[in-house]
């Protein structure tokens, strides 16, 4: 299966939290990161997940948010540093491309947010992703 999600990225699960209706679900990134994912305590289940299994965290581009620093004082769980390597801009949007470790991410932004950030390749940020807003998929 294709999926339009443009990331997908490897990773192996290193812990689950469970509870009664949702767990957290933390995946050591193959680029050596750490990302925490929100997924119903079916999800665990019908995945088969557990410590060591190989999983996609997968994210959409209109839910990866660039800060140009960390940001304390946020409940938001994953925060990666990374380094901006591409910038295409459309008349309202923009694609951003950072590098993460060794992992690619795409963060769909405004274009007015791409100028106030001045974001270009070489820039340094921190993606930040909500743990409901990532999926897991399987290999």
């Amino acid at each position: 299966m294709s999926l339009s999600i443009r990331n997908q990225i490897p990773g192996t699960v290193t812990s689950i939290t469970p509870g009664e209706v949702m767990a957290t679900v933390k995946v050591r990134l193959d680029g050596g990161r750490e990302l925490t994912a929100a997924i119903t305590a079916e999800s665990v289940e019908d995945l088969g997940l557990a410590e060591g299994s190989a999983v996609r965290a997968l994210v959409k581009s209109t839910e990866v948010a660039l800060a140009t620093g960390p940001v304390p004082g946020l409940s938001i769980r994953n925060q990666l540093p990374g380094t901006v390597t591409g910038v295409t801009t459309g008349g309202a949007m923009a694609s951003v491309k950072i590098t993460v470790g060794a992992d690619e991410l795409t963060a769909a932004i405004t274009k007015d947010a791409v100028t106030d950030l001045g974001l270009e390749p070489g820039t340094s940020v921190v993606a930040l992703m909500k743990s409901t807003e990532v999926a897991l998929a399987t290999a």
